[in-house]
């Protein structure tokens, strides 16, 4: 659920900034930062206005129609069910079938975004390549881990992995990032955080009832989410191009990744069965392209901080999701350890500097 420029994140990001961020939000998809993306300011802007209005006034961002807390619940809502989309499509699909279409129709959302807005793609090889790379780590190689978890496991479960990637994140960047060094409370929430994983899994009854193999795949997706993070970090984040054309690109990559993966390791269907098929336009259209959109604008107008607080949510209506809906069942620790994961990815998030006067 991921995108170029993480807030987290993304089955299925999702997704702060990639230049300041180091854990992502879930599933996502990616997020620009705040003002980036928006046409420059044409040269005449900063001279007052024929009418006598100032040209400050005169050219101030509209305020959209929709208020932010609304679009946030859409958003929270939308990553959520994500995982339930993911477990209806491969009823009648094939993983990698499942995560070609849901490229294709994200790509396509952000494609006519970028046409709407009169942005260009980005031009050059050394960028294709960057984002041909971003793309493997945060769209393709996660998106078909989830898929084929999902086989196994329940959707639950799945929603539930996906939100250690800030775990993840934290980890890989001991190792990747020597400037990002942890002090204790994000050591403990890192404990924390694997300890909620035990008590989800119940370790101490043998892990019974959850498929080992399909755990360790939607574990090693959101670990996917956080290699992507730190290698957008180390060469994309100073580039010149609106976040939605990086973004745009990426998934284009994806796509044909994904094109060739599925062409070379899945049969042709040899039916399209219609309600497996609109959960995955759904998964796609709304999962990975109506929800970049969302949190684009979410990130330009309440800034990533509050942005990146869906990723707490996600969890909640993914399992709330698989039991009401697909029947899925919950025993006491899931929640349980669920909570406890979250609580130790919000210990992980580094705490924001004070501003310098």
């Amino acid at each position: 659920m991921s995108s170029l420029l993480p807030p987290r994140p993304g089955p299925a990001a999702p997704p702060v900034p990639a230049a300041t961020a180091t854990a992502p939000a879930p599933g996502t998809t990616a997020a620009p930062a705040p003002g980036t993306g928006a046409p420059a300011p044409s040269a005449s802007a900063s001279a007052p206005a024929a009418s006598g209005v100032p040209a400050a006034a005169s050219t101030r961002p509209r305020r959209p129609a929709v208020d932010w807390r609304i679009r946030f619940a859409v958003l929270s809502l939308i990553w959520g069910f994500s995982f339930l989309l993911i477990k209806v499509g491969t009823t009648g699909y094939a993983p990698l079938q499942v995560t070609f279409g849901r490229m294709a129709f994200g790509t396509a959302v952000l494609l006519a975004a970028l046409a709407v807005r009169r942005e260009r793609l980005p031009r050059g090889a050394r960028v294709w390549g960057h984002t041909a790379v971003a793309a493997f780590f945060l769209n393709a190689l996660p998106f078909s881990l989830f898929s084929y978890a999902e086989l196994t496991i329940s959707s639950t479960l799945a929603g539930i992995c996906n939100a250690t990637t800030p775990l993840w994140g934290m980890l890989l960047s001991l190792v990747a990032l020597s400037e990002d060094r942890p002090g204790r409370r994000r050591v403990a929430g890192l404990g924390l955080g694997f300890a909620g994983v035990l008590t989800v899994l119940g370790a101490w009854q043998g892990f019974s009832g959850q498929d080992p193999a399909g755990t360790l795949m939607a574990l090693a997706a959101s670990a996917s989410y956080a290699v992507g993070w730190i290698y957008v970090r180390r060469t994309l984040a100073a580039r010149t191009e609106s976040h939605l054309a990086l973004s745009g690109a990426q998934l284009l990559a994806g796509t044909a990744q994904l094109t060739v993966a599925a062409a070379l390791f899945s049969p042709l269907p040899s039916s399209f069965p219609v309600v497996p098929l609109l959960a995955v336009a759904a998964l796609g259209a709304l999962g990975t392209g109506v929800a970049f959109l969302l949190q684009y604008g979410l990130v330009a107008e309440v800034g990533p901080t509050t942005a990146q607080m869906v990723t707490y949510f996600i969890p909640v209506i993914a399992t709330a999701a698989g039991v009401l809906v697909l029947g899925e069942t919950l025993t006491w620790n899931t929640p349980v350890g669920a909570l406890v994961v979250l609580a130790g990815a919000a210990l992980t998030r580094p705490r924001a500097r004070p501003a310098r006067s």
